[in-house]
């Protein structure tokens, strides 16, 4: 599940340090081979020849990508449009399965493909960006960051009309997770297994049980349980962002993944991301979704 496997790298993996030495230490990965060129996708001006760019974004992951009336939506196709649009040319978009980790991803929908029948996109939307990663993954240009998410927690007010809740609340007030997902692990480590954490197929469903007053609360990320809120607008459910103790790094930037072959390519995606952010378009794509956007770190 991309929540587990995403999350557990974008949350985990951050490295002390300047930008000069991030990388020291690592012994630079081997070169792909025998990788026919039409498997490492199109160059910039063929892209802009043809007049059409391909994002791939995960699938069924509301509100971030999802499809809807057979067509793809969410927050990421949105981004997406207006990067097309920036460069002149047609969005597309390709729902994908989250693999088992992140680099299997990159490797599929990025930089090689699948290797049965497999072939890469132009851009791959909704990738973390982090130094551990720059460094790890040699084959992918990591740039664009165009927001920066969080693990929150979500709660019914009037349960908790004094003081919202943090983690040790969870001892002895019901919270609903995503099963194996980060927040799972997070509590567990916590608190122990503890029958106080009730554990869902996904944080959308944790959100619903939520609403119908099988648990207090729920924990995840704040973009999903914000959708939450959205969908049960008369369930009296508020979302806040609480220190989390011992949570290596509760925050994490939200970029793009290019071939590292299409520097140019990922030269024109993250500036028309720059200029995006700078005059609140992707601020008000999050607002017509009902989110909190928080600006990322560029």
């Amino acid at each position: 599940m991309i929540r587990c496997a995403f999350f557990a790298l974008a949350i985990g993996v951050a490295l002390p340090g300047g930008a000069a030495a991030r990388c020291e230490g690592y012994v630079p990965q081997a070169k792909p081979q025998n990788t026919f060129a039409q498997d490492v996708g199109r160059e910039f001006d063929r892209i802009i020849e043809e007049g059409w760019i391909e994002f791939a974004v995960y699938a069924d992951y509301a509100p971030w990508s999802y499809e809807e009336k057979g067509k793809a939506a969410g927050v990421d196709v949105d981004v997406g449009r207006l990067i097309a649009k920036a460069l002149g040319v047609e969005a597309k978009f390709r729902l994908v399965t989250a693999g088992e980790n992140l680099e299997a991803d990159l490797m599929n929908y990025v930089w090689k493909g699948a290797a049965i029948g497999g072939r890469v996109s132009d851009v791959m939307l909704h990738v973390p960006y982090d130094s551990e990663l720059v460094c790890r993954i040699e084959q992918v240009t990591f740039t664009g960051q165009y927001a920066t998410e969080n693990i929150a927690i979500a709660y019914r007010g009037a349960d908790y009309e004094e003081k919202a809740p943090t983690p040790p609340f969870f001892r002895f007030d019901p919270v609903a997770v995503e099963n194996d997902s980060i927040a799972d692990f997070y509590l567990t480590s916590l608190i122990g297994p503890a029958g106080k954490i009730n554990r869902y197929r996904s944080t959308a469903a944790a959100m619903d049980g939520l609403a119908a007053g099988d648990t207090k609360a729920a924990m995840g990320p704040r973009a999903e349980l914000e959708a939450g809120l959205t969908r049960h607008p008369d369930g009296g459910l508020k979302v806040h962002s609480p220190p989390l103790v011992g949570f290596a790094r509760g925050n994490w930037t939200i970029g793009i993944g290019v071939n590292f072959q299409h520097k140019d390519l990922a030269y024109a995606v993250d500036d028309a991301i720059d200029k995006a952010l700078a005059d609140g378009q992707i601020s008000r794509i999050f607002s017509q979704y009902g989110l909190t956007f928080t600006p990322p770190q560029r």
